[in-house]
């Protein structure tokens, strides 16, 4: 997988970071602290120029999110619930979970959304519930960019900042995402092995 996102933004560049960045949202083993890294790194080694990086990272990001947007939003409260209990292993969610994003977001307003952009895992299962209740696509799409756009250049920076001091960075950042993705993945079979459904009392 490593091999893919260096081939991939090699090839396609700002373009390749947006396609990764979309699916590290759809698909998290794919993940964003890796991605932006190495394209912090090539804004050191002047490759890419950091704010179109941000700018290219940031979209990719907002429309991944979008997606479970509108996943909430098409199946509803009612119609997710199912699906939930029913995948819930592989999602490594239980219903119970959805349920306290959902009543967070009721509890707090959309401001949620910005706020849950810095923590893992829950920065895109927030917009689940968003789009269950129906949130304003425009009021959601801000706030999620708007989150994105700090994490994400906070990210590039860190890889520039490497990227400009070491110059064998790049080298040495394969085999770290390596062991960062693979610990991820580790993690979820771990999860989908030990996933119980939480018993409900009536």
């Amino acid at each position: 997988m490593t091999d893919f996102i260096l081939d991939l933004i090699h090839s396609w560049g700002y373009l390749g970071i947006a396609i990764l960045m979309f699916l590290e949202n759809v698909f998290p083993p794919i993940p964003s602290e890796v991605i932006m890294s190495l394209g912090g790194v090539m804004v050191g080694q002047g490759r890419f120029d950091y704010w179109t990086l941000v700018a290219f990272a940031v979209a990719g990001t907002t429309l991944g999110n979008w997606v479970w947007y509108w996943i909430g939003r098409w199946y509803g409260y009612e119609r997710l619930k199912p699906l939930v209990d029913r995948y819930g292993r592989w999602l490594t969610l239980d219903w119970d979970e959805v349920e306290k994003l959902h009543d967070w977001f009721i509890r707090y307003g959309s401001g949620i959304v910005f706020v849950m952009r810095f923590m893992p895992i829950a920065r895109t299962m927030v917009s689940l519930p968003a789009g269950m209740v129906a949130m304003n696509q425009a009021k959601f799409l801000v706030w999620t960019a708007a989150g994105s756009t700090i994490w994400i250049a906070a990210l590039a920076g860190a890889g520039s900042w490497f990227g400009r001091q070491f110059a064998e960075v790049e080298r040495l950042i394969g085999p770290v995402a390596l062991i960062a993705i693979g610990s991820i993945i580790l993690l979820y079979i771990y999860r989908v092995v030990t996933w119980k459904p939480k018993v409900r009392e009536d």
